[in-house]
């Protein structure tokens, strides 16, 4: 049976498993989904959907019209409140979901009817670890492109061995459009999901190499970033 979860969307941001996700809390809805969260029984965890808007935006006229299908649950580690109703919430990301349904109406929140989407599909451990090999290679390469062009110092990267894990922090760090993150995420296979993210890294080296820049993603030029 689908699982029901409160469903908190973002504009720009892709959450993966593993990946720490501050939040600053302070449209009315999301305090209300707080002190849900807190009113839980000792115990049971402390859970929201985040989940990438495929159109509209995250507050204001316009909000959230469409969202992607696959998210990942944020597992709430601290929750620090301020004297106004404003809270600080530091979350981890933690399993993959697909959203079957979303209801707007019973809560001031999205909340949504999610599938679980497993482990990665069978696929070879030998082949996982020569592709997380080359992934760390081109993103220390990558890595130390951007922060040469940033006017920083090279540092040495202490990599996960996890080809999963890695392929989740590499998805996170890099500057990637919204759109690449997603794909990273829905990609269900760690080897698939490696062999893209080559690609995708060969392809953001040759830029910031070629033209000296970084990609800024589209709605960091449209409109300001909301603290939610």
């Amino acid at each position: 049976m689908p699982d029901t979860i409160p469903l908190f969307p973002l504009g720009s941001t892709v959450l993966f498993p593993g990946v720490l996700l501050p939040l600053h809390i302070f449209e009315p809805r999301y305090r209300s989904l707080v002190r849900d969260l807190l009113d839980l029984p000792e115990g049971e965890p402390r859970r929201f959907g985040v989940v990438a808007i495929r159109q509209g935006w995250e507050v204001g006229e316009g909000k959230a019209q469409a969202l992607h299908t696959v998210g990942c649950t944020a597992l709430v580690r601290r929750i620090n409140p301020h004297p106004d109703g404003r809270y600080d919430v530091i979350g981890v990301g933690a399993e993959r979901f697909e959203i079957l349904h979303v209801d707007d109406s019973t809560q001031p929140y999205l909340t949504g009817s999610v599938r679980w989407l497993d482990g990665d599909d069978e696929e070879s451990p030998e082949e996982a670890e020569l592709l997380a090999a080359r992934v760390g290679k081109l993103f220390t390469g990558y890595a130390g492109d951007v922060c040469g062009l940033q006017g920083g110092e090279t540092e040495a990267l202490d990599l996960p061995d996890d080809p999963t894990v890695l392929s989740y922090l590499v998805a996170s760090a890099a500057l990637l459009s919204l759109e690449d993150r997603q794909e990273l995420l829905t990609e269900s296979s760690t080897v698939r999901r490696l062999q893209l993210q080559a690609r995708l890294l060969r392809r953001e080296s040759t830029i910031v190499r070629r033209l000296h820049a970084v990609p800024v993603p589209l709605i960091e030029l449209s409109v300001p970033r909301s603290a939610n």
